[in-house]
């Protein structure tokens, strides 16, 4: 089962303050890498896992998808998502996304923000959305980086040097505990190679992969990224259903 935190209060309060909460997916920077590799959605069958506010689905529908859906385990998440929806055609349901059912061969694209790293159990997933494709659709999803979620701090700041970025025990799959927004939240590390020779176990064909960082017209814009050039914050992939 997926973490519910985000039903519980503090915490809620604490995230809708995020700005990424506050002002959508142009607040999120791995999004431009994102939207590249989800492509054209016009006229096509979506559906979001772990869709939290609603926000890219929101962006599909005014893309042009024909069929949009949402699912997040959050019961705060869908009330929030419902309370934001403006056309009124994203349907939307509380479900954790490990226990959901895809209809087999229903959807273009599958796409999921920010959740993988929530779940304990991702090969029964992967085989899930693999089969709710249709032939040639796509599965794009973004985690936290393997090396965040290695690791149980930030950056240590040390007074006149770099800060530095405790890596270890990252070949230490599974379990960790970490304190985020005053609360502690539970996430499951793998490395990078778990998730990707899991997906092609179940018959994925690989289309693109980043290690998200900013570039240097990134940094122009926002300075305050700096610190992210010295490690990736996130995972962004990319498969594909076979034709």
């Amino acid at each position: 089962m997926a973490n519910a935190i985000y039903d519980d209060e503090e915490f809620f309060k604490s995230y809708a303050q995020l700005p990424r909460s506050q002002n959508g997916l142009a607040a999120a920077p791995e999004w431009q890498d994102l939207k590249r590799m989800v492509g054209d959605v016009q006229d096509q069958t979506v559906i979001d896992l772990g869709c939290g506010y609603g926000w890219f689905c929101r962006w599909a529908c005014e893309a042009g998808a024909s069929s949009v859906a949402g699912i997040d385990i959050s019961e705060k998440m869908i009330a929030r998502a419902r309370e934001m929806e403006t056309n009124g055609t994203t349907t939307y349901a509380v479900s954790d996304v490990t226990d959901f059912k895809l209809d087999s061969g229903t959807y273009d694209l599958v796409y999921s923000s920010l959740t993988m790293h929530y779940l304990c159990e991702i090969d029964t997933l992967f085989g899930n959305v693999f089969r709710g494709l249709k032939p040639g659709g796509r599965f794009v999803f973004s985690l936290e980086h393997p090396i965040w979620t290695a690791v149980d701090g930030w950056f240590i700041t040390k007074k006149d040097e770099l800060p530095i970025w405790p890596l270890n025990s990252y070949a230490d799959e599974g379990k960790k505990n970490k304190n985020w927004l005053g609360s502690n939240v539970t996430k499951y590390h793998r490395k990078l190679d778990t998730y990707i020779v899991s997906l092609l176990k179940v018959g994925f064909v690989l289309r693109d992969l980043v290690e998200w960082t900013p570039s240097k017209d990134d940094l122009l814009e926002h300075p305050e990224w700096s610190l992210e050039v010295h490690r990736p914050a996130f995972l962004l992939i990319a498969v594909q259903k076979p034709e």
